[in-house]
């Protein structure tokens, strides 16, 4: 897909992505997430993207929350261990409106103290949620066990205790250190002129102040595997189970992507949905994901089932892993794994709002964004032999950590 970038002089990158439609997609991406907290800080990333739709220097929560709404748009944030996102959806005249208020919120929001303590109780009871389904409960504990003693092991929620505890002084101070101009993209998809939306990205983000100073990340270290049965008071037992793995700049990520579509991912052909639901009806809910990020990646399989069933469901997964590496897939296999992930992703292009996020993505993860076809030559150039070093590296057992939510009465 066609794509310009614009660079401002602090350093925002605009991207520009032509698209004949009556409907706009935007976001501002931040390279700054729950990674990025101190232990004592746990839940700030997302705390302050709560925090920047209660009060800026010249609007109240209502004016914020309505600047698009009032006009039929959808606007929304997200926060993960490595960025924070605002995003919208809009109609074409709207363009100017949805960058004045991003800008508006990211830089110009007051933190007021009122607000603050209103929107922790939010949080609280989000995390209340959070924690009263397992299944997704159990993926912050496992990666907690996996990642135990870095940053990435953290909830991204935070803990009741840290929330609680977060000042106006650790906001400001966070996005000072973070919030860094050369790592903020600002993407536009819709059908507009390259030179009127670097016209209004120069109206709103030219004014920023630079802010370029160095990243100071540290990595992840691989640590011994741990296997951890947890009673709760639950109907089912749910189960994670995995390991560390190839980070976003490994050569075998793309690989690796196969891999999870074959395996365990979208759709209702992969090889677990075939085994442990629809020919043994074991689980109702299994799956497989792989998250590469900045300097690991996390290669994890999630079910949910009946206690009985639990040791069962186990001992299928691990079957189908040394089936896999004890008879490695044909080209024709390898072919149409091939071709059901290039179908998927090729539809996948229809989520316009998706799509400018993950294209957002890419520009600050390797300074490019691919063509799809180039996308689709990188999985068609993925070998057997390729397959067979990543199913032998990946599924090595004696490096996987698992996580057992068992219930009790």
């Amino acid at each position: 897909m066609e794509y310009n970038v614009h660079t401002l002089k602090n350093g925002i990158r605009i991207l520009h992505v032509p698209a004949a439609s009556a409907i706009s997609h935007a976001c501002i991406l931040v390279n700054a997430g729950s990674r990025d907290e101190n232990d004592a800080q746990m839940g700030l990333a997302h705390f302050i993207e709560h925090l920047i739709f209660k009060r800026t220097e010249k609007r109240t929560t209502s004016q914020i929350l309505n600047r698009l709404e009032s006009v039929g748009a959808d606007l929304n944030a997200y926060t993960t261990k490595e960025y924070t996102c605002v995003h919208a959806s809009f109609l074409h005249p709207y363009l100017d409106r949805t960058l004045e208020l991003f800008n508006d919120i990211v830089f110009h929001s007051t933190f007021p103290e009122d607000e603050m303590e209103k929107e922790k109780g939010v949080v609280l009871d989000e995390i209340a949620s959070y924690l009263d389904q397992p299944e997704e409960a159990i993926n912050d504990d496992f990666e907690d066990l996996l990642f135990r003693g870095h940053p990435f092991g953290r909830n991204i929620l935070g803990t009741p205790e840290t929330v609680t505890s977060l000042s106006k002084n650790d906001i400001q101070s966070f996005v000072k250190s973070n919030y860094r101009t050369d790592q903020i993209i600002v993407a536009v998809i819709g059908n507009y002129p390259l030179n009127k939306l670097a016209k209004i990205g120069e109206k709103y983000f030219a004014d920023v102040p630079e802010n370029t100073s160095p990243i100071t990340r540290v990595a992840p270290i691989v640590n011994s595997p741990l296997h951890q049965i947890v009673d709760k008071q639950i109907t089912q037992s749910h189960c994670m189970m995995g390991t560390q793995t190839y980070s976003l700049h490994h050569p075998y990520k793309t690989g690796l992507l196969l891999l999870n579509n074959l395996f365990g991912g979208n759709g209702m052909s992969s090889i677990l949905n075939l085994q442990l639901r629809e020919k043994y009806g074991i689980a109702y809910t299994i799956e497989s994901a792989y998250s590469p990020l900045s300097d690991t990646g996390i290669f994890a399989i999630y079910f949910g089932t009946d206690k009985e069933k639990a040791p069962k469901a186990m001992q299928l997964i691990r079957k189908e892993m040394n089936k896999l590496k004890q008879k490695p897939l044909t080209e024709v296999q390898l072919q149409k794994a091939q071709s059901k992930f290039i179908g998927q992703i090729a539809l996948g292009e229809e989520n316009r709002i998706g799509l400018i996020i993950a294209m957002a993505k890419s520009l600050l993860d390797y300074n490019q964004i691919d063509s799809l076809e180039t996308v689709f030559q990188k999985i068609r150039q993925v070998s057997v032999s390729d397959m067979s070093q990543i199913i032998n590296d990946v599924f090595d057992e004696s490096k996987w950590t698992s996580l057992l939510f068992n219930p009790v009465d």
